[in-house]
Order: C-alpha cells, then sequence, then structure tokens
C-alpha cells in the first residue's frame, strides 16, 4: 500500500531512475515531507519575525502586538514549539496528499512503521523532547536546583521541567476531540451554542468604573504578588508563526479561523468596538507541544489530543528572576566579577539602588515616553528583562521584579562576606537556593491562606507531608488557564504611587492602569519603585464583586498605548480557554466533588445570585457550558478567602502538588540545615522591602491593608534573615562533594537523602 501511495504524492517525492525498495523509498518520502514542511514552517516564522519587528518599531504599536510578541517563545522554548510545528506540518502533508489519493483519510500511522515514526521524531528534533537526560552527571543534584528543574524528579527527570506539557486532570473537550478549539466549528456542546466570548464579557462583565469596590481587608501587594507568583509557574508562548501554514492567511488582516488564528469575533451593536461584518480582535493558538493534536506520533498523555507547553517549571524556584532554560540564566548573571552576582543595569540607578538591565533588542513597544507625555525631547529607554518576558507587562509587577534582584545581590555580596572562600558559583547558587525559600515560605504562610480560606488551608494546604516522588507537580492546564487568572478581578484602575508618609504622591501621582502597560520609563524617570512599593502596601486592592467584575482598564483599554483598537482580557481569558478545550463549568465542579447545578433556580443558590444564574443561563443555556474561567470567577468568596469553592479547590489542590512533588521543598530533611530552616521562618515580604529600597517604614504584613492591627512600624524593628547559619567551616580531607560543611552540620538531619537520591 505505500508503495503505491508514494509513487502519485507529487511534491513529497523524489523521483528515482530504478525502483528503490520499499523501505529506502519510504524513508525517502519521509525526508523529503519534512523538507517541504520545514521550509513552510521556517518561511513563516521569518516572515512572522520580520512582520512583528516592522510592527514594533513603528511610532504607534498596537495593542495585539504587544500582546503577541509578550507571549512569543523563546530560547529553547522557541526550538520547542518549532519541532512541534516540523511534526505536525510533515504529517499534514502527508494526510492531505493521501486524501488526495484515496479520497479518504488516513492517519500517518496507518502509511509509516515505528521506525518511519521514530525517524521522523529525530529529525524534526521532537525526540530530543522527551529523551531522559543523565541525572547522575548534573553537579550538585542533590544541593541545588537546574534552570530548568530537570532532575528534580530522579524517577522522572523531566517532571515538572520547563518545556514540557501542562498536565491535564481531567479529558479534553475539543470540537473535533483532537485539537480544534470548542466552537470552532460552531457545534453544539450539550446541545447549546457556545456563545460569543466578547458578548459575554458584554453582558457579564460591562461595567463603569465608577462601581469599584476596594477590599477591606487585602492591600494591593495581594494583585500583584499573585501575578508575580503566577509568572513562577506558568507561562504559555503562542504560535511564533502570524500566517497559517495551509493558506498563508495573516491573522492579523483576518478574521478567518485557521490554525494558529483564532480571532475573537465581535458581536453585532458592540457597545465600544466597530461592529462591521466579520469584525474580530486578532488572536493566536497557543503553541502545541510535540506529538500532540495532528500529530499521529504522541509521546505520553492522552492520545491525539493537543497539549500546550509550559515555558517554565513547576517549582517555586523563582524562574521569573533567575529564568528556566540554562541559556538565559547565564545571560542574567554578572560573570564579570567572582560575587555571584545578577547583572544590572549599566546606565541609571534607582537613587543609588540596582535596576534591571535592557532588553539587547532595541524595540518601540517599551518606547513610549515621547507620546505620553509630549515631550518631544524626553528620552526613551528600552524594554527591561528578567528571568520571565512579561516584566514590563506593567510598572508594579517591573518594582517586585526589580526588588527581587536587589535582594539576589544582597544575599549574594552578604555571603561572600561570610564565607570569602566561596566562588562565584557557590555565592549564586546559595543566594538563588534561599530565595527559592523566601518565595515557598512566603507564598504558603502569608499569601494562600488569603486565596484560598481556612477550610483549603486546613484540609490541604496545612503542615508538610515530606516528598513524595510519586506526586506529579506538574502545572495543571485549568490552573494555568483559568483558576490562577482570578486576580484579574483583583485589579484597581490605577496604580497609586505614595510619598514616604504614604500620602498620594504630588511629584508622582497615581498611574491610570492602562498608562502603566509597558512603561519601564516610568521606574526609571518617575521616582523609582519606592512609591510604587508604597503604594502596594498602603492602599487596598479591587475586590472583585458580582456586579464589578473587571475594570475598563482591562476589559476596553488592555494594552491600548493610543487610540487603537484594544485588548479584552476577559474574552482573551475565555478564549484562551476554549483553545486548550477546557471542559466546563459543571465538570471542574464534579471533580471538586461540589454540586452540579442544573437549572436556574440551582445556579442561583450556587452563587446566591439568582439574576446571575438567569443571565448565565440565557448566554449558555447549560451550567455544562460556561467557560470554566467565567464560572470561578462569579462563585462567592469561601470563608476567608478571595475565591469561591471551585477555585479554591483548583488552586489548593496544585499548591499541593507542587510542594509534595518537590525533591528540593525548603522544609524537606538535607535541603536546609535545621538551623537555616528557623533562619528561614523569620523572613518576611516587608522586611526584603526594607533592605531593597529606600523606604523606612512598612507595614507589618504585607498583605493586609492598614488598619489598628497593621500599623506602619519602623524597617529597623523588623527581624531579618540571620545569615550566620550560612557560616561554612573548612571541611575535613575525607568530606565528599555532597557533604555539608556548615557550622551546624552537626545537627543535618538524619534522612537527608532519600532512597531515590543520587548517592
Amino acid at each position: 500500500m505505500l508503495y503505491s501511495v508514494l509513487l502519485v504524492l507529487g511534491v513529497c517525492l523524489v523521483p528515482t531512475q530504478s525502483k528503490p525498495t520499499g523501505e529506502y523509498l519510504g524513508s525517502r518520502f519521509l525526508e523529503h515531507c519534512f523538507e517541504q514542511a520545514k521550509k513552510i514552517v521556517d518561511d513563516s516564522y521569518m516572515y512572522s519575525r520580520e512582520e512583528s519587528l516592522r510592527r514594533v518599531r513603528r511610532e504607534v504599536v498596537n495593542p495585539h502586538d504587544a500582546l503577541r510578541l509578550l507571549k512569543q517563545p523563546r530560547g529553547d522554548t522557541r526550538s520547542a514549539v518549532r519541532s512541534a510545528d516540523y511534526m505536525e506540518q510533515t504529517l499534514r502533508l502527508l494526510r492531505d496528499k493521501v486524501h488526495r489519493v484515496h479520497k479518504r483519510s488516513l492517519n500517518a500511522t496507518d502509511l509509516l512503521s515505528e521506525e518511519d515514526l521514530r525517524k521522523l521524531a529525530n529529525i524534526t528534533g521532537c525526540a530530543a523532547r522527551t529523551r531522559p537526560p543523565q541525572c547522575r552527571s548534573t553537579p550538585n543534584i542533590n544541593k541545588y536546583r537546574t534552570a530548568t528543574s530537570v532532575c528534580n524528579n530522579l524517577n522522572n527527570p523531566r517532571l515538572g521541567a520547563s518545556n514540557t506539557p501542562f498536565t491535564r486532570w481531567l479529558p479534553t473537550e475539543y470540537d473535533d476531540g483532537i485539537s480544534q478549539p470548542k466552537g470552532w466549528n460552531n457545534r453544539t456542546v450539550n446541545n447549546f451554542l457556545l456563545p460569543l466570548v466578547r458578548q459575554v464579557s458584554n453582558n457579564i462583565l460591562s461595567t463603569t468604573d465608577a462601581g469599584v469596590v476596594s477590599d477591606r481587608e487585602l492591600s494591593y501587594m495581594v494583585t500583584f504578588f499573585g501575578q508575580w507568583n503566577d509568572h513562577d509557574l506558568s507561562f504559555t508562548p503562542f504560535s511564533p508563526s502570524i500566517r497559517s501554514f495551509s493558506n498563508g492567511v495573516n491573522c492579523d488582516d483576518s478574521c478567518e479561523k485557521t490554525e494558529p488564528c483564532i480571532p475573537i469575533p465581535i458581536p453585532p451593536g458592540d457597545p465600544r468596538l466597530p461592529s462591521r461584518p466579520d469584525s474580530c480582535i486578532p488572536s493566536f493558538r497557543s503553541a502545541p507541544t510535540c506529538g500532540t493534536g495532528y500529530s499521529a506520533y504522541n509521546f505520553g498523555g492522552e492520545p491525539n489530543k493537543r497539549e500546550q507547553i509550559n515555558a517554565l517549571t513547576a517549582f517555586l524556584d523563582l524562574g521569573q528572576v533567575y529564568g528556566s532554560e540554562e541559556k538565559l540564566a547565564l545571560s542574567l548573571r554578572d560573570l564579570t566579577n567572582d560575587g555571584g552576582l545578577m547583572r544590572v543595569n549599566t546606565e541609571y540607578k534607582d537613587n543609588g539602588r540596582e535596576l534591571l538591565p535592557f532588553h539587547p533588542l532595541q524595540v518601540n513597544m517599551c518606547a513610549t515616553r515621547k507620546r505620553v507625555t509630549n515631550d518631544t525631547n524626553a528620552k526613551e529607554v528600552p524594554c527591561f528583562i528578567a528571568g520571565d518576558v512579561r516584566v514590563d507587562e506593567n510598572i508594579a509587577l517591573t518594582s517586585i521584579h526589580t526588588l527581587f534582584l536587589r535582594e539576589h545581590n544582597r544575599l549574594a555580596r552578604a555571603l561572600k562576606a561570610l564565607n570569602p572562600h566561596w566562588d562565584s558559583e557557590t555565592l549564586y547558587q546559595e543566594a538563588r537556593k534561599i530565595m527559592g525559600a523566601y518565595t515557598q515560605v512566603i507564598v504558603f504562610r502569608d499569601y494562600l491562606p488569603h486565596i484560598v480560606g481556612t477550610d483549603a488551608m486546613r484540609r490541604q494546604l496545612g503542615r508538610y507531608p515530606g516528598y513524595n516522588p510519586n506526586v506529579d507537580p506538574t502545572i495543571s492546564n485549568v490552573f494555568a488557564t483559568a483558576a490562577y487568572r482570578f486576580a484579574h478581578l483583583a485589579i484597581q484602575p490605577f496604580l497609586p504611587r505614595l510619598d514616604p508618609n504614604y500620602r498620594d504622591n504630588a511629584q508622582f501621582p497615581n498611574v491610570p492602569l492602562f498608562r502603566a502597560f509597558f512603561t519601564p520609563w516610568r521606574v526609571i524617570f518617575e521616582g523609582g519603585i519606592d512609591p510604587l512599593l508604597r503604594g502596594l502596601l498602603g492602599r487596598p486592592a479591587k475586590l472583585n464583586t458580582q456586579d464589578h467584575m473587571m475594570v475598563d482598564a482591562l476589559r476596553e483599554r488592555l494594552f491600548q498605548f493610543v487610540q487603537h483598537l484594544a485588548l479584552d482580557l476577559a474574552s482573551l481569558n475565555m478564549q484562551r480557554g476554549r483553545d486548550h478545550g477546557l471542559p466546563g463549568y459543571n465538570a471542574w465542579r464534579r471533580f471538586c466533588g461540589l454540586s452540579q447545578p442544573r437549572n436556574q433556580a440551582e445556579l442561583g443558590r450556587v452563587l446566591n445570585n439568582s439574576d446571575l444564574a438567569r443571565k448565565l443561563l440565557q448566554l449558555y443555556g447549560t451550567a455544562d457550558n460556561i467557560d470554566i474561567w467565567l464560572g470561578g470567577v462569579a462563585e462567592p468568596f469561601v470563608t476567608g478567602g478571595r475565591v469561591g469553592p471551585l477555585f479554591a479547590c483548583l488552586i489548593a489542590t496544585q499548591f499541593q502538588r507542587i510542594r509534595q512533588g518537590d525533591r528540593l521543598w525548603y522544609e524537606k530533611p538535607g535541603v536546609f540545615t535545621p538551623r537555616q530552616r528557623a533562619a528561614l521562618s523569620s523572613i518576611s515580604l516587608s522586611k526584603i522591602i526594607c533592605d531593597n529600597s529606600g523606604i523606612t517604614s512598612v507595614y507589618r504584613d504585607a498583605f493586609s491593608v492598614p488598619s489598628n492591627s497593621n500599623q506602619l512600624v519602623l524597617c529597623r524593628t523588623l527581624r531579618g534573615l540571620d545569615l550566620s547559619a550560612w557560616r561554612e567551616r573548612p571541611c575535613s580531607e575525607n568530606s565528599g562533594p555532597g557533604d555539608s560543611c556548615y557550622e551546624d552540620a552537626t545537627q543535618q538531619d538524619p534522612q537527608g537523602l532519600q532512597d531515590n537520591e543520587v548517592q
């Protein structure tokens, strides 16, 4: 069969002078289909890169250009995505040619042997994505994390590593059962058509900022620390191509639904956006991973279903500071000295303190000072660079990035003074290890209780249960795509900047949120990070209420630098859930052991709001179809939290698995000495702010609003990290490379290494 098919496959077959063997012909056929697919992908990538650079070099940047650039895969992630595109397009060409000949659909596995498929995996680069690494040859594997978190789990070295697929807690729901987004072909789901996401946004989330309610308990720091933490755990890149591989359609210029374009249609009569026929907000599909979706050769997980790639590690390791790939991590380090420092800005300081380095790529996406200030003489600056590409997304996030960059360098300098014999690598890794423990302490002890509430903390996130190599810490698709996007409803329409007395700053007033996107120049020329950090500490978060969920700056003016068609974050969230094939609201309620409302009365009781239940069912027909992000954020809060029962379950479940599946978690015996763990318990976000800014007084609890029980305290009264526990005594000649030489090494936990670890 294969031989007869190959004889008529024109473009994928190179004629030969003599009849080759079937094996040889199959191999040549595969190679030439791959070469054609490679050219299609490479040409599309090159066109997209040149077009993107042309657009961002213009005086005006469109919002969807900014979003696309923000979500571009870089480094090894880009290589992984390219490999997936090579494989998918090779198999698409094969299917198309076979269909043309036989007038019926055939899978690649009907034509290609296992050997052929293995060869395809090798030549596309997909095989390298699953090949087990050699953990035993990795230095200090029991002491320090790798940048990618490969070898965290020694039995399954890629578990939780960067550039691997998100995991699924429930089966996918694609339109065609394989890859097409829900609603792609206007097919009914549970006997109802899915509503347009922009129509849902208009009907459920459309309000004015005049109705914003401020949180009476939580500070604005909760909102942006949540974003900061999210950027440690998940990044879902778009496809690098802005045009279709199959028909060449440019996603920016067309509303046609063709891979990778996933346009958001604008409903007729839209109050804010143009409502001409076939108008849309341009959007792009998330990039797939090798061997999923239409690729017949599957590398694990649910067979033949499209899976999305997570560019970050699944662990609380501050990858947003250090990078989640080896090459990026190395580029962010200051290798000009032996201090173990992170690289900093060489052109500007913030009142004598360090700033993030500039991105080497000069683009106009962050150079907007002249347009905003109308000062033709204003000096422009590039974007900042950090371990996560979203560092410039808003200046509050940028300020937290800057804070932790400074803390790394402060720790490295202090460790060098304590242990002058340490080399640069040891200083860097020890400071990085302490910083990773910082985020684990702060997230579990100080942040999550405010989010998931008392019950979930007690049942799932209480005392550390110990490491379990059988627990999969991989970030779930539903967590990254829906549940951990709850804080989009806790963003005020402005970013406050406060003076040293925590009053509105006369010199640098509050910034409207839509004017705080991609503006690193505000940090450099408008007072540095101190006014922003005081604003996050001293002002409240927005309270998510059912009649005022999302502010105008996010729903109507996202990334709107000038008067251009802006983006709608609510629509993007729902469209992304459909792109990823996430099941609907009731499926996830069932997963969490919650009731599944079947009519308006039941949904009204779940939401404690019969009017909202009526509106939702008018749009969706059934609660089964409600987009998971919207259903989750619509629920009333659990006791002590800021999400409803569904998202409390999903968020707590994810963090439970992150902690228990992390071989290098700070509480695990042997990771730190007992004295070091005791020292780490004293750290606080407020103290980190004190140590790395010009701020002299802070609120003791950074996540609570100012109150009688949370008053301003002088920085000098706060306990800091006692680094004396890291003073190292000289090692004996008999010490091995994995031995601890800290002064309290005699107190080292007896179960420091577990049976499955490298001895």
